[in-house]
């Protein structure tokens, strides 16, 4: 039996892009001198959480707040150095210095909030503007739809508008170079640029299809609940959002499986489509960022493998 190829996720950055494996999660970011700078973190072991991470509905929600915690640290080393001359990093190292482990765990604990306050929002801000149109949709399946498509226009104009910003732009573009780099690799190309510019930028696998399929999913979902009177509508949605975040991350690994399969692959392009917001076409300089992170990702993976040091490798 042929061993299982290892899956590696990643992570769109402000001026890079940060990769996860089973052992290590890497960024790498563009200087202000044009340098590119690593940024290493292993994964520490939890075997809880590990435990955890294997039981179907459940693995979802842990496997989504390890991601923002993980994914918090890196954003906080490229938002603070990729706009800084590398000359002037022996002042950035001093200040951050005397409080390091507070600054990681203080940004693991910002990047869960983060999400959870943002999934807040998202769940609820639609089910008051459905709530305002009950004197026209005043059914509970009309409800539901309603509120399903004021979430669903929601999340495309807030996509949308924050695209429209130079950085974020950028951002997108690095989300792009990511996806081309997996596709890359996943095809068994060599890591070139030429190679990585013309693999997709789309991915079944992507956290924009997540949040697409939670759109979905709350649909199907809330019509097990009742939408009346209001405060049970609202306790209901926040009770739930555990339970629809559980359920989409096993659409999204389902469609992930089936993504070569005839006919069913099309059950994850309503993701792929909304990834052509999210995701842009990167330059050549961006798609070097994205292949220099894998490729010390995978020589750091390989190292602990074969039970060798990685200390020097970044």
């Amino acid at each position: 039996m042929s061993e299982q190829k290892p899956v590696y996720g990643g992570q769109a950055l402000v001026e890079g892009v940060m990769f996860g494996g089973k052992h290590h999660t890497v960024t790498a970011i563009r200087r202000k001198d044009r340098s590119i700078e690593f940024f290493h973190l292993p994964r520490t072991p939890k075997p809880v959480l590990q435990k955890l991470k294997k039981v179907p509905f459940l693995r979802g929600i842990f496997a989504i707040l390890d991601s923002a915690a993980t994914g918090s640290k890196h954003l906080n080393f490229a938002q603070e150095r990729y706009d800084v001359d590398p000359e002037d990093d022996g002042q950035l190292n001093d200040e951050a210095e005397p409080s390091k482990w507070t600054m990681v765990l203080g940004v693991a604990a910002i990047g869960i909030l983060s999400f959870l306050f943002g999934k807040f929002i998202f769940t609820l801000v639609p089910v008051f503007l459905a709530e305002l149109t009950r004197p026209i949709f005043s059914g509970d399946f009309a409800q539901i739809l309603v509120e399903g498509f004021f979430k669903l226009v929601l999340l495309l104009v807030y996509i949308y508008l924050i695209s429209l910003t130079p950085l974020i732009k950028r951002v997108f573009q690095y989300h792009g170079a990511e996806h081309k780099v997996i596709n890359a690799f996943e095809s068994g190309h060599p890591l070139t640029v030429e190679n990585v510019q013309a693999a997709s930028r789309l991915h079944y696998r992507c956290g924009s299809s997540f949040i697409l399929f939670t759109v979905i999913v709350g649909i199907f979902v809330y019509m097990l609940v009742p939408t009346d009177p209001l405060y049970v509508r609202v306790l209901n949605r926040v009770a739930l959002i555990p339970v629809v975040l559980g359920i989409s991350f096993e659409v999204l690994q389902l469609t992930n499986k089936l993504r070569d399969v005839p006919v069913l692959r099309y059950l994850g392009y309503p993701g792929l489509w909304l990834q052509l917001l999210t995701t842009k076409e990167p330059e050549d300089d961006q798609v070097e960022v994205a292949i220099a992170s894998f490729e010390k990702l995978l020589e750091m993976e390989e190292s602990t493998k074969k039970g060798l040091s990685t200390e020097e490798i970044v």
